[in-house]
């Protein structure tokens, strides 16, 4: 795993840059770039700002954000059903683009927030229980596991 900076995520611009990382690469995936080129229409420059905001809040607490993330996931999810494996790509998407950029404690927690959030909307989408009993559509920290022994 080659690293561009080792140092951690420190502001806002780290977090643009973080960010830009992660899109390119999420667009550019086969799995999941499908619900941000077709089903989303998602337009990175006017995303890019609301999505660090998000980031910049759960990190550094200097943003303000009061926005529903969870809507536009449901909207999504109607249109074309989400899984954990799209869950568990996301996870490995912004592990990889983290560790490529930032070491540290912030890109840690960066990291596991990323865990938590897939793993929360995961069971929002299909049921509280769903991935924890072996119903249902998985377990989205697996993937991170499998990310985490290839590194």
């Amino acid at each position: 795993m080659s690293t561009t900076h080792t140092r951690d995520i420190g502001d806002r611009h780290d977090l643009d840059v973080l960010l830009r990382r992660f899109y390119a690469a999420a667009f550019a995936d086969p799995l999941i770039g499908p619900y941000f080129t077709q089903s989303a229409g998602t337009d990175l420059e006017a995303h890019l700002p609301r999505i660090a905001d998000f980031w910049e809040r759960s990190l550094f607490r200097t943003a303000d954000y009061d926005r529903d993330a969870f809507t536009p996931h449901a909207a999504l999810d109607e249109a074309r059903p989400l899984t954990a494996a799209h869950f568990g790509r996301w996870v490995q998407l912004w592990h990889a683009a983290v560790d490529g950029l930032h070491r540290g404690p912030v890109a840690e927690r960066a990291k596991a927030q990323g865990e938590r959030i897939a793993l929360a909307m995961l069971h929002r989408l299909a049921g509280r229980d769903a991935g924890t009993t072996g119903e249902g559509p998985g377990f989205v920290p697996l993937a991170v596991l499998e990310l985490r022994s290839a590194a």
